[in-house]
């Protein structure tokens, strides 16, 4: 036989009320407009940049550019681009010869192999 008993905690768990806080910093700098508190803070920040071997990187959306302030790198990565689709189309160009000679080098094993059964079919009836 078991007994039933209510549970009862009464106010146990009711918390105290806490009592509001004072002021949260006795600081004047939250009452400093946002530019001036951003001067004293120091949280003028831009973005990440390095210097590796005298040259200047900068990570700007996601990616590290650089920012040597001159013309001539700019230049260079055109000319550097240009050429690089200058090669491609090399590439393309002697990619479709290697083709056309394996074609060319198929063709004539073929007709090579065929003479062959000619010339042996010959040389048997003789």
């Amino acid at each position: 036989m078991s007994l039933k008993l209510p549970l009862s905690f009464g106010n146990l768990f009711s918390p105290k009320k806490i009592p509001p806080r004072k002021s949260a910093s006795l600081s004047s700098l939250h009452t400093l407009d946002r530019s001036t508190r951003e001067m004293e803070l120091g949280l003028q920040y831009g973005p990440p940049v390095m210097n590796i071997g005298g040259q200047t990187l900068k990570f700007e959306d996601g990616q590290w550019i650089t920012d040597s302030g001159g013309n001539a790198s700019v230049k260079e990565v055109e000319r550097l681009k240009k050429r690089n689709i200058q090669l491609e189309e090399e590439n393309n160009i002697l990619k479709l010869k290697i083709e056309i000679l394996l074609d060319m080098l198929t063709e004539s094993t073929v007709e090579y192999h065929l003479k062959e059964k000619e010339v042996e079919g010959i040389t048997s009836v003789h």
